[in-house]
């Protein structure tokens, strides 16, 4: 009888250990969506940047950091000032202003420098307009079912 009670407790608590690791892998997951897709995404952002920078190969290697270090510093503003929009855009002109600066010192002319921040928002433009049409093309597809060659939906004839 004992023994029984025993088991009982024990396979109580071996579910609640794999519901909390379900549930931990779960939270893990959630914090970062898909890596390969954010890396494929940072890896089209470096090409996207590079080719509309021009960037020599020298340049290259000395802007990479620098703008990794001013995308994070970015977040962290972001993340510290979500709630206050005004503080967040102050906050983020500051830290435009001071990595322009820097941007400068690599690319060697104003224009180029600016460039880095026009070119950043280009790609997020975009990514976005990437991911509507696929949206809108994942959409008709559910829709409408029959879907021709070239992704659009098939028209449907009638009879009148």
């Amino acid at each position: 009888m004992v023994s029984k009670v025993r088991d009982i407790k024990g396979m109580k608590i071996k579910r609640i250990i794999l519901l909390v690791l379900v549930l931990a892998f779960k939270f893990l997951e959630a914090q970062n969506p898909n890596p390969i897709k954010q890396a494929s995404i940072q890896a089209l952002k470096v090409a996207f940047i590079t080719k509309d920078l021009f960037l020599t190969t020298d340049e290259a290697q000395k802007f990479w950091p620098v703008y990794n270090n001013y995308i994070e510093e970015l977040k962290k503003v972001k993340k510290d000032s979500k709630d206050d929009v005004l503080l967040l855009e102050e906050k983020s002109l500051l830290v435009k202003k001071k990595y322009s600066l820097e941007f400068k010192k690599i690319l060697l002319s104003d224009d180029r420098a600016n460039k880095v921040f026009l070119a950043d928002r280009d790609f997020a433009m975009f990514i976005k307009k990437e991911l509507q049409d696929r949206q809108k093309l994942r959409s008709q597809r559910q829709g409408f079912g029959d879907i021709d060659k070239n992704n659009k939906p098939a028209t449907r004839q009638t009879d009148y």
